[in-house]
């Protein structure tokens, strides 16, 4: 049971729509624009890198806000799987910016909410995700392919960091925190299986912080 309250608070946190409600705002309905996407790199190509980093701190924030709210709520009566909880917390978010039902369950790829998680949920992996992101950015700026490497990154991560006994909890629910983490990576990929093909097929758009893009 608690694990689906975490669930539910996740996916209520989710909800809010950052890029589409800034995108209202703006007289546009973001999924019906560039890739469709509700999410921080469409907004930053549709509306410029002001909304992109506006649209991608709302979406990162979520997470860490309904993260918090769970530890706030169940760290004392649940301190043995706190980790796991925060997890159940994450994916909820991830559930409800991906498929918010009042949108017709058209949403964003979880990305900036994936974000989230990691800032909050580690030092260790925040640090390990920011640096894997950007050299990935920097090196080819694909967007896309940084963000599916970090949820190679967080998988490997919270294996090795959960054998080597950093989360405390037992092995029966380090298991069951890796298959979460599993099913977030595999829901990534799904998200993402557009992109991965253009990247396959060298079609794949890059993304440039400058305005002008190098010759």
């Amino acid at each position: 049971m608690v694990r689906f309250i975490c669930l539910v608070i996740g996916y209520a946190f989710g909800l809010f729509q950052t890029s589409y409600i800034i995108g209202r705002k703006n007289g546009i309905d973001i999924r019906e624009h560039g890739s469709g996407n509700a999410g921080t790199t469409n907004m930053m190509r549709t509306l410029g890198r002001k909304a992109g980093l506006m649209t991608f701190a709302g979406d990162c924030l979520k997470c860490i806000f309904a993260i918090l709210l769970v530890r706030a709520l169940l760290g004392k009566s649940h301190q043995d799987i706190l980790p796991l909880l925060t997890f159940y917390a994450a994916a909820g978010v991830i559930l409800g910016h991906n498929f918010p039902f009042y949108l017709g369950f058209r949403g964003g790829k979880g990305i900036a909410a994936t974000a989230g998680l990691v800032l909050a949920f580690d030092p260790i992996m925040a640090v390990l995700g920011i640096i894997t992101f950007f050299s990935v950015f920097f090196l080819t700026h694909y967007v896309s392919l940084g963000s599916l490497l970090v949820y190679v990154g967080i998988m490997i991560e919270v294996v090795v960091l959960g054998q080597m006994g950093h989360f405390g909890m037992s092995q029966a629910h380090l298991l069951e925190m890796y298959l979460l983490v599993f099913c977030l990576a595999v829901l990534a990929f799904w998200e993402h299986r557009a992109n991965i093909g253009r990247l396959l097929s060298g079609t794949e758009r890059k993304t440039y912080l400058s305005k002008k893009k190098p010759e």
